[in-house]
């Protein structure tokens, strides 16, 4: 661990990182509960919202000049529709909310701080944006899903020590082909939140 660094990557740096946060995506998003069937081109798209938006960041870690892992977040409003609809009944201003968006670590490299940094940072940056509440939100999938593992450890007590709560009712949908499928499905996501 003692040659990786974690950096916070902003306008020029963050755009010239986001094709190897898009091949990080694909890589960790495979494995349950994602399941996801990624492609480089879909990436890109998806992660344009970064280059347009000048409250986001990426916080990467990096093992010398390698990318590791990397955090993601915007200021909501400036995120995917489909993420931004389901606050419609909470009360909340999209203005004061600031969106987590991916964590993605290489298997070697959890379990030693890392997640924690992410967080740090992406709190750290919103606050300074003037944002009062913090969210992302988690894949939800069945309990008796075929591909999910005997071993799985969900990460909800890592969240809930950092702060975070489950948002009752806000749920967003979003799409995406699951790995051996053909064609998108949709998806539940869970949205967890806390007060910064």
């Amino acid at each position: 661990m003692a040659s990786v660094q974690t950096r916070v990557l902003t306008g020029a740096a963050l755009d010239a990182a986001l094709d190897d946060v898009a091949r990080l995506r694909i890589a960790v998003f495979r494995a349950w509960p994602y399941l996801y069937e990624g492609s480089l081109d879909y990436e890109r798209g998806y992660l344009e919202s970064y280059r347009s938006s000048p409250g986001a960041v990426v916080v990467g870690a990096f093992d010398g000049a390698r990318l590791i892992g990397a955090a993601t977040g915007t200021p909501l409003e400036d995120h995917a529709g489909d993420f931004a609809a389901p606050f419609a009944q909470t009360g909340l201003a999209l203005k004061d909310v600031f969106y987590c968006a991916e964590s993605v670590l290489l298997p070697e490299y959890r379990g030693q701080g890392l997640g924690h940094a992410f967080f740090d940072a992406r709190e750290g940056h919103a606050r300074d944006l003037g944002r009062a509440q913090s969210v992302f939100c988690s894949v939800i999938r069945p309990e008796d899903h075929p591909l999910r593992p005997a071993d799985y450890r969900p990460l909800d007590a890592f969240w809930r020590k950092r702060g975070y709560a489950p948002m009752p009712g806000v749920i967003a949908h979003f799409r995406w082909t699951d790995l051996g499928e053909t064609s998108e499905t949709e998806k539940p996501l869970q949205f967890w939140g806390r007060k910064l």
